[in-house]
């Protein structure tokens, strides 16, 4: 369960999965309807908690706030009163390589909102402080409304779902060269 405290990556995709379960995002359909779906969710990504849709869902939207900003400085404002939310303690302790790196840790009362808010601010400060306020950005699928922080090494990444969206695009621009050649009907 540490490790998405301590990788902003892997908070980042934690926050950009959770922004991306939205209805707007699905075309009016939640991926996170009731208690069930945000256990196996949050899950996922080793966490655990008492039951609160209506947190998460409150959350989410908080989150996609977010990550719809593009200014650094109102980033990272945002990002910081979400760590203030879940935030237990704060240290530094040596990675694999004896560097000392800082490390977050949620209240022993934190609930699972809380933990949700600190792993988002995290990710958010994390991709905005390594990688740069670029790497916030909208799905480049014409269909799709959903956001995301780039991570990846080249930052290039283009669809906030690549197996969704990008497979979608892909298969679009397919038939419409095929629809240009003669080839579908």
């Amino acid at each position: 369960m540490q490790a998405i405290f301590d990788d902003y990556v892997a908070a980042a995709g934690l926050t950009t999965d959770l922004v991306n379960t939205a209805p707007g995002v699905w075309h009016g359909e939640d991926q996170l309807p009731d208690d069930a779906a945000v256990a196996a969710f949050v899950g996922a990504y080793g966490l655990t908690g008492e039951d609160d849709l209506a947190g998460v869902h409150e959350l989410r939207d908080r989150l996609r706030a977010v990550l719809d900003l593009r200014d650094p400085e109102a980033i990272e404002r945002s990002a910081s009163v979400l760590v203030a939310r879940g935030l237990g303690s704060v240290g530094l302790e040596p990675d694999e390589r004896g560097r000392l790196q800082w490390i977050a840790r949620p209240g022993a009362d934190a609930s699972l909102v809380d933990r949700l808010a600190l792993v988002g601010g995290i990710g958010v400060l994390g991709a905005l402080r390594a990688l740069g306020p670029e790497r916030f950005r909208d799905c480049a699928s014409d269909t799709c409304s959903g956001v995301f922080i780039d991570t990846s090494r080249p930052g290039r990444r283009r669809y906030c779902m690549p197996d969704l969206c990008g497979n979608r695009a892909n298969v679009a621009a397919y038939r419409a060269r095929q629809k240009a050649s003669g080839g579908i009907s």
